[in-house]
């Protein structure tokens, strides 16, 4: 089978999850992408140029049993352009995040063109798929909220059309890259005389991470005399959070790496010479970074809410003998961290902890997108 999969943000985690797809699916996929920058640009104009491309290929001899889109595709927009070559293509709109409710910087007010855009979207595909259960029931709380702003013709019904038409499928993910690593770092001893544990961060450098609260709780076990290590890893920004600089000066010596790691290698070495992982983010999609340091031996402890309970095996949420994984808020987080960092709470084993998320390596777990488009493919397009 034939797939035209179209993403014009190809880069970070879109691009990892494309090149992941593309490599382990057992159906031929041509991927048609653009640069990841100017994203609202791209969600206007994008269309257009990905249109060409793809009329282009078409025209070379490439006929897609199926269109696979993410979200900052203009779905209508593209669909109108490339009718005389793709008329009765099916297609699946997959969201890594929306424009609904996609958090803001503070101050800043939500331009309902985009989550509109996303909206027409999902009406014109046939197949609507989200990575996480959360990110499905937020989009669809959010959507009649949209709609209502509006002053008539709300079409609030076609709310359940999209649910009958949506599906939730985790990211697929290339944890089996990370093992060649590990052998080269032996789990960490805990109890009396263990060295520092080593805590890692390896999420954006943006307000939507909160990172003010993560050195928030440092800072305080630093106060109470905790010993521990950092590795400040991920995706940096121009305007990055003030508390990161705060940190670099007062953690210097202890600060194993600061700052985007370059290549994958030097990544996954990160990964696995940390021991716990720490989420305060207020807002997660997904949580591929948190899910990759999971695999690589870091005991994560993450807020409960947000994608993170249904990530997590439900009887690992507090699992008995070992440190909870889930908190319910920063004094929990406090004391949870505090009683691993003086050894009187013992994090998962490793194996244990790698299992949590090797549902989602792409070598097995392509055979439920790769299903998913047979699906799709079998039943004639819908008409909007």
């Amino acid at each position: 089978m034939k797939v035209l999969a179209l993403e014009p943000w190809y880069g970070g985690s879109h691009r990892n999850f494309l090149d992941g797809f593309c490599k382990h699916s057992r159906h031929e996929i041509l991927p048609i992408t653009m640069a990841p920058r100017f994203w609202k640009w791209r969600m206007h104009g994008g269309a257009v140029t990905m249109a060409r491309k793809a009329v282009q290929a078409a025209e070379q001899g490439f006929h897609p049993d199926v269109i696979f889109a993410t979200d900052m595709v203009n779905l209508p927009a593209f669909l109108a352009l490339t009718r005389s070559h793709f008329d009765g293509v099916p297609v699946v709109f997959f969201l890594h995040e929306n424009q609904l409710t996609y958090p803001l910087p503070p101050g800043q007010e939500r331009d309902e063109t985009y989550g509109y855009i996303n909206y027409l979207s999902c009406l014109a595909a046939d197949r609507v798929v989200f990575n996480s259960h959360f990110h499905y029931e937020e989009f669809m709380e959010a959507l009649p909220v949209l709609l209502r702003r509006f002053p008539d013709y709300t079409h609030l019904h076609t709310v359940q059309e999209i649910r009958e038409k949506s599906t939730v499928l985790h990211l697929g993910m290339d944890l089996a890259a990370h093992d060649r690593f590990r052998a080269e770092y032996p789990p960490h001893t805990w109890g009396p005389g263990m060295k520092p544990p080593i805590v890692l961060w390896n999420q954006r450098w943006e307000y939507d991470k909160n990172p003010e609260a993560f050195f928030r709780l440092m800072n305080r076990l630093d106060d109470t005399g905790h010993r521990f290590q950092l590795i400040l890893a991920g995706e940096r920004f121009e305007e990055q959070p003030y508390e990161f600089e705060q940190a670099f000066e007062r953690y210097a010596e202890r600060i194993l790496h600061y700052g985007y790691a370059e290549d994958f290698e030097e990544y996954s070495r990160l990964l696995h010479r940390a021991d716990l992982v720490v989420s305060t983010s207020l807002h997660e999609f997904f949580g591929i970074a948190i899910l990759e340091a999971i695999y690589c031996g870091c005991h994560p402890l993450l807020p409960n809410r947000l994608s993170y309970p249904e990530l997590i095996p439900a009887s690992l949420h507090r699992p008995l003998l070992h440190a909870p994984i889930l908190y319910e808020d920063e004094e929990e987080l406090y004391r949870i961290l505090s009683a691993i960092l003086r050894g009187e709470e013992r994090p998962l084993p490793v194996s244990t902890l790698r299992s949590i998320p090797e549902r989602l390596d792409w070598r097995t777990h392509v055979a439920a997108y790769d299903s998913l488009l047979e699906e799709v493919a079998a039943v004639p397009a819908a008409t909007v």
